[in-house]
């Protein structure tokens, strides 16, 4: 084998086909709006979400890849990464079809808010399959910045600019801690950057688990904490999600989640295995913080939008059940309940950007007697909302009774007591908001309803929100009771993962009785 084929078989570029996919549609979109200008806006949205979609299809192609390791071992793209990628890349493409309209009602440049969400979608995608601590850092650089952007894109609203301000320098300060962290694995490590190779060294070293260790890992998870918006790390969620365009903050609840929940499998299990015990307690009372103080505060809140930033604080705690348990089952749960949440968290922001569009106002209170006005917003945001909350037979009782399950198997008896009862909380201000809309009397019905525009969905960007709310609304209504082929693609992909198969073979003998241990031995 010569020089040049050897390199080639190391960089196994074929790999990362869906990433080059969305490069190239990026690509077009920015050149078709240069060359075409304002004309190319009724066809770059369909373009951008068919190369996402081609990018999916692509993902799926890939499945149980023989060679998963690419650019000298710096990216993964075995099964567990593809799963996490086709969240990320469906959870844009949806974003596009719900930012047509609002992006053209504020008079902003709609090829430049798509360039740029194809941005943030790359960097997510590379940040679910990096295995290697440079990668790892410019992937999840280049989601920020983006996300940043996103956040401020609105430059003539100063609640937009404001939460960008704040998104930013709190973010900037994350990612300084999130980078310390690392250094601190590459100096214990003894200079690799490689995350399965300092795994290695660490579990071969004598005297490893000790200060620095200690550190780094308090480091990277408060990194990791502020991605996926768990409490303490959480104080941006609520201004950044009241402030920024409701499309940006789709994305953010959905793809930024679910990418900084796939560095924190990856990353934890591996270069942390040492310390398993001393992370699994860290997230164990993240996770009980982010489920009381989200659900709890959200019960308070006037604005829809902060009320949905809380429901995603409480969100993450529940997922992270399953990563606590770190058995197949707890991960398996954790992406099926992912990919739900992509549909009812999605579907419930598609109906709130149609409300403000019409009304320009999310306050809860503007909802009273919306159900007399337009019947198809009130039955999808209902769902959605009831979806979230865990009420059967929606998608969302499913992946909360499977994610529950998974943690009561491995012994989290506490952690799933309090997810419980803060789900029961939950749903108390999901059904406020159902009964402001639905049970309000004509007379009762608030001033911004009774000034209702008719609805009309021949205006310009209208049908792709209706299409979004109409593909939502059955996904979140169907997807739980038909939820077979999902279950089966998780467990595949956690199955299949050799990264994972330490970290569930460990939990499998910590949750044995001591007969059992006896008896294996």
């Amino acid at each position: 084998m010569d020089f040049s084929s050897q390199i080639g078989s190391q960089l196994n570029a074929t790999a990362i086909l869906p990433e080059a996919i969305v490069i190239v549609t990026l690509l077009l979109v920015l050149i078709g709006d240069l060359i075409f200008g304002r004309k190319s806006k009724s066809w770059l949205p369909y373009f951008a979400i068919a190369g996402l979609l081609a990018s999916v299809v692509a993902l799926f192609y890939g499945w149980d890849n023989p060679n998963p390791t690419s650019f000298l071992g710096s990216f993964t793209t075995d099964n567990l990464s593809i799963v996490f990628r086709g969240i990320i890349a469906l959870s844009t493409a949806i974003t596009i079809l719900l930012s047509i309209a609002y992006i053209e009602n504020t008079g902003t440049s709609l090829a430049e808010f798509i360039g740029i969400m194809l941005t943030a979608t790359l960097g997510g995608m590379f940040l679910s399959g990096a295995s290697e601590l440079v990668m790892i850092f410019v992937s999840l650089e280049m989601l920020s910045i983006s996300s940043y952007l996103l956040t401020g894109y609105m430059k003539r609203d100063p609640r937009s600019n404001e939460a960008a301000l704040k998104y930013l320098l709190i973010g900037a300060a994350s990612s300084a801690i999130f980078l310390y962290g690392s250094s601190l694995l590459y100096g214990l490590s003894g200079g690799l950057t490689d995350i399965n190779s300092i795994s290695a060294t660490l579990k071969q070293g004598e005297g490893l688990e000790s200060l620095g260790l200690a550190v780094a890992l308090v480091f990277v998870i408060a990194g990791i904490a502020f991605k996926i918006s768990a409490v303490p790390f959480h104080q941006w969620t609520p201004d950044v999600y009241e402030g920024s365009p409701t499309p940006v903050v789709a994305f953010l609840s959905v793809g930024s989640k679910a990418a900084g929940f796939a560095i924190a499998i990856r990353l934890l299990v591996t270069a942390f295995a040492p310390v398993t015990e001393q992370w699994h307690f860290i997230f164990t009372a993240l996770a009980i913080l982010s489920m009381i103080l989200g659900n709890v505060v959200a019960l308070a809140q006037t604005s829809m939008k902060r009320m949905l930033a809380y429901s995603s604080i409480g969100q993450a705690g529940f997922v992270m059940i399953g990563f606590v348990a770190s058995s197949q089952a707890g991960y398996s749960s954790m992406i099926f309940y992912l990919f739900l949440y992509l549909f009812m968290n999605l579907g419930a922001f598609a109906c709130v950007i149609l409300f403000a569009l019409r009304t320009g106002t999310d306050k809860i209170s503007d909802y009273a007697g919306l159900y007399q006005k337009d019947p198809l917003l009130t039955l999808g945001l209902s769902l959605c909302l009831l979806s979230l909350g865990g009420i059967p037979p929606l998608a969302g009782f499913f992946g909360k009774i499977y994610i529950f399950w998974a943690g009561w198997q491995s012994g989290l008896y506490g952690l799933v007591l309090v997810a419980l009862v803060t789900s029961v909380i939950s749903i108390y201000y999901y059904i406020r908001v159902v009964k402001m809309m639905v049970v309000k009397e004509p007379h009762e019905m608030s001033e911004v309803v009774k000034k209702y525009t008719p609805i009309r969905w021949n205006m310009p960007g209208m049908r792709p929100i209706q299409v979004a709310i109409v593909f939502l609304l059955v996904a979140t209504s169907i997807l739980g009771i038909l939820s077979n082929p999902i279950v089966n693609i998780a467990n595949e992909s956690v199955s299949s993962s050799v990264v994972l198969k330490a970290s569930m073979t460990k939990a499998s003998i910590n949750n044995m009785s001591v007969t059992d241990v006896k008896t294996v031995l």
